[in-house]
Parts: structure tokens; C-alpha cells; sequence
């Protein structure tokens, strides 16, 4: 795999990938299969096979993603 590139295990690059790409969604209002979808849509994404995303690699992403925009400190 290229350096540029980064695939469902990589959490913490995903989060900040969705940060920065989609900083007007709350992602804690997206749903797994539109977060799968948002993901699989990121600049320098690519599957891998047998690293399939699933209920446990999204709640990450989405707690990660949560923690990067910092949603705590907002209003």
C-alpha cells in the first residue's frame, strides 16, 4: 500500500480526514452505513481486502471523529 493511502484500520487518519472533508456533519447524527459510505469517499482511501469495516471499527471512527472537530467545546 502507498504511504498516501490509508485503509479501515487506520482510525485516527480517518477521523481527521473526516474532520477536515466534512466539517459541517456532527458525527454523532451519521448513521454506520452512511459513515461507511463517507469513509469509502475520502481522498486517499482504498480497501483492503480481509479489513472489512464493521460495528466496532465505525463506533471508533465515529468516537474519534467526535473528539477531532472537539464537539465538547462548541456553542
Amino acid at each position: 500500500m502507498r504511504e498516501d493511502t490509508f485503509h479501515w484500520l487506520d482510525v485516527e487518519r480517518i477521523a481527521e480526514e473526516l474532520a477536515l472533508h466534512h466539517p459541517e456533519v456532527d458525527p454523532m447524527e451519521v448513521s454506520f452505513p452512511q459513515l461507511r459510505d463517507l469513509v469509502a469517499g475520502l481522498p486517499g482511501f482504498m480497501a483492503v481486502p480481509g479489513h472489512a469495516a464493521n460495528e466496532k471499527i465505525l463506533e471508533t471512527i465515529q468516537s474519534l471523529w467526535h473528539d477531532e472537530r472537539g464537539d465538547d467545546d462548541r456553542d
